[in-house]
Parts: C-alpha cells; structure tokens; sequence
C-alpha cells in the first residue's frame, strides 16, 4: 500500500511540475531569462563601443591607414553584440522608441559630410538632402536657418537627428559612424566597400576639407552612442523600467511582448524590409550596412539573437554564457512536436545565413548577391528570406499553443504586396 501511495505522490508531483511550467510562475521565470539577455546584450553593446570610442580617439588624434582600420574593426566588432539586441524591439515599446537615436537607416549621407556627384544634390522627400553639415557651419533652407558652427550634442541629437521629421536625416548612431568610418560605397553591386581616406580626419595633411569638423562629428556621434547604450542596459538592469514595462501587464503579457519581437523581426523587419526588398529591386542601398559591406553579419547575428531568445541563452563576448529558464521549455511542456518544429526552423534559418555569410567572405559581398543578372547570389538570399517567413509561421503556432490570443507582426510589402514595391 505504501508503494502505491508513494507512486501516486510522485505522480502528483510531476503533473504538479509539468503544470507548474505552462503557468504563471514558469512564463514568469522565461521573461526573468528574457531581461537578463536583453542587459546582458547591451552590456556587450555598451562595452564594444567604448572600444570603438578608443579607436577613434585614437584615430583623432593622429590620423592613419593603420588607426583608421583600427577604428573600422572596432565598428564591426560593436555590431555583433548591438545586432542580437533587436529581437527586444518591436514588442518593447520602450526599445523602440529609443532604437531610432542609435541603428536608424537607411540615411541620406549628404546632410552630414560631402558625397560624390552621382549622389545628387536634391530630393524631393528631403531639403536637407546635401545640407553638408560638416562643410556648412550656417544651414539656410526652406526659410530656416540653423546655427551649425559648433557641433555637439545638441546640434547632433536635437537639431538634425530626424530633422523635418524625415526619417532620412540620420545624425547619429551606429551608421553615421560607419559613414564617417568608411564614406560612400561607390561600387553599385560590383565588388568594394566605402573608402574613404585617413587624411580625412588630417588637419594637417586634410583631404574633403573641413577635417577638423569632421573628426569632432565623429567624435560627438561616438559619444551619443556611448550614451544612448548604457541608458537601455541600465533600463534592462534588474528594477530598471524596461524589465517593469515587460512585466506591467503579467506574465502572458510579456510572453506577447517577446514573441511580437520574434514574430516582427523575422518577418516584416528582416526578411522583409532588410533583405526582399532590396532583392525585388536589386538595389546596392537597400542593404543594411552599406559603407562598410557588413550587412550579411548585421543579418547573421539578427538571426542568432532570435535564436537566443527562443533558447534562454546569450553567449556574451568574454565567453561566459547567461542562460534560464526559455521559451522552448515552457512551449516543450504543452506541446514537444511544436518545439521540435520551432526549433528545426531556428537552425534553418542559421544554417542559411550561414551560406549567406559563408559567401560574403570568400566569393562576393551581400550588394553584389542582390544584383540583377546574379541568379545564384539572389538564391542565396532568397533561401534566408524562405527560412525566415517559415520561421515566423512556426512562431504563430507557438503563439496559438501559448493561448496569447492575436498578436499582429510588423508587415512588408515587399513580401506581402510586391507590386506596390514598384508603384
């Protein structure tokens, strides 16, 4: 009798556990993992940039080939952090908000330093479209006239960052730098990067004029960022607003504001606004970092950040791993096939972003993929943009089986109406 009484307590306490882990309590601790990869994201953000910001001090103060590459390394190495952090955007209204000051694009270069010929010099969307800033210490346009003869943070940030609340007029953040970092890539979808020259940055040996403008640019944009990335992993520090915005309205509420993450990024953000539309256009500056040729990494690693979240686990650049209780545990509780399926379509996704990256690194640059008359690069990213759409119907489901009733991901027109791509 004590047998079967002790079966049936063991039996009562599984159910209890397996009950336990599809309720509030268990949904509670995967937002807990969720908030600590979030700070643990920006942390790295934060700690990458201020290596940037070294490099470019560096740079400032004696211009170089060798400074220059120095700075350029460190940009790249920044954005592999900085790109897993976007999967807390579109559900987190407090990242969304904020995401803007730092990884806006694409941005209509002219307004902050000097552009090639072929660039223009009008837009009908834009008056400030080759306002020049760093040339131009007095903007006078449309009637307005702005006091740019210092430039700092307020210019930076206040004044020109949206100005005329056009989205293109990006001052700041991540792609200025990696404008300033590299100038226009004047390539098309042939092979090169931006190149622009380390005198630039000389005033003593000045090449585009206005060198020590635009080394203070760079160096107030730097610090903006700086700025701008210990205020969201302070936001996501244990107490901090962001972790009580996701919890504001329980646990189910969270779980909502994670998967529109990973639902929007997925599709409407990455496959869509990121990657077909400009494979629909076949167009050089429909890519996400397109100074530097980085943007088949800028991809990669927004892929990799959806991964995490689903997984409960970030590996941090020092190596050392912050991991919980995840969302593939809470779905593997009420349904192991659907979890299975989820993440199958994660390491599909990987696995063609990898080709993709793969490619970029020893045959051509993702631009030169999107180029029109390359069937095989198109394929590449074509396979991404397949994975990523499977990815985000899997993500429904999930959303289905969590009972999260309907959460409406970020669209695009390019996957959802491509002809009006084109109108």
């Amino acid at each position: 009798m004590r047998d079967m009484t002790r079966g049936l307590v063991m039996a009562a306490a599984v159910a209890c556990m397996a009950s336990t882990a599809a309720s509030g309590a268990g949904r509670e601790a995967v937002l807990d993992t969720y908030a600590d990869i979030a700070q643990a994201g920006y942390e790295d953000s934060l700690s990458t940039a201020q290596t940037l910001g070294k490099a470019i001090d560096a740079l400032i103060a004696a211009p170089s080939e060798t400074h220059l590459k120095a700075a350029r390394e460190a940009w790249l190495a920044a954005r592999v952090p900085y790109q897993q952090t976007e999967v807390f955007r579109f559900g987190n209204a407090i990242v969304d908000d904020w995401e803007g000051k730092v990884n806006a694009w694409p941005l209509d270069e002219g307004l902050i330093d000097y552009v090639d010929a072929a660039y223009g010099d009008e837009s009908d969307e834009n008056l400030y479209y080759t306002a020049n800033v760093i040339a131009n210490q007095k903007l006078d346009f449309g009637g307005k006239t702005i006091d740019a003869s210092t430039i700092d943070r307020a210019l930076l940030a206040e004044t020109l960052h949206e100005l005329d609340e056009v989205e293109a007029n990006v001052a700041t953040g991540y792609h200025a730098i990696e404008f300033l970092l590299w100038g226009q890539d004047l390539n098309g979808t042939g092979p090169g990067a931006g190149n622009r020259p380390a005198s630039d940055f000389d005033p003593a040996n000045c090449t585009g004029g206005n060198c020590e403008r635009r080394a203070a640019y760079l160096k107030v944009t730097t610090d903006l960022l700086l700025d701008d990335l210990a205020e969201m992993a302070g936001l996501w520090a244990p107490g901090g607003e962001a972790r009580k915005q996701l919890t504001a309205e329980g646990a189910n509420g969270g779980l909502r504001a994670m998967l529109t993450g990973l639902g929007s990024l997925s599709y409407g953000e990455l496959a869509g606004e990121r990657m077909k539309l400009g494979l629909l256009l076949h167009d050089p500056e429909e890519e996400h970092d397109c100074f530097s040729d980085n943007t088949h990494n800028s991809h990669y690693y927004n892929a990799l950040g959806m991964q995490n979240v689903y997984l409960g686990s970030y590996k941090r650049i020092d190596g050392k791993v912050v991991s919980g209780p995840s969302l593939s545990e809470l779905v593997a509780g009420l349904s192991s096939d659907l979890d299975a399926e989820m993440k199958k379509a994660l390491d599909t996704t990987m696995q063609a972003m990898t080709a993709m990256k793969t490619r970029a690194e020893s045959v051509e640059a993702y631009d030169q993929m999107i180029g029109a008359d390359n069937a095989e690069g198109n394929k590449v990213v074509q396979t991404v943009v397949d994975s990523l759409t499977g990815q985000t119907k899997a993500i429904e489901r999930v959303v289905a089986t969590l009972k999260l009733g309907s959460i409406e991901f970020e669209g695009s027109d390019s996957l959802d109406n491509p002809n009006a791509v084109f109108q």
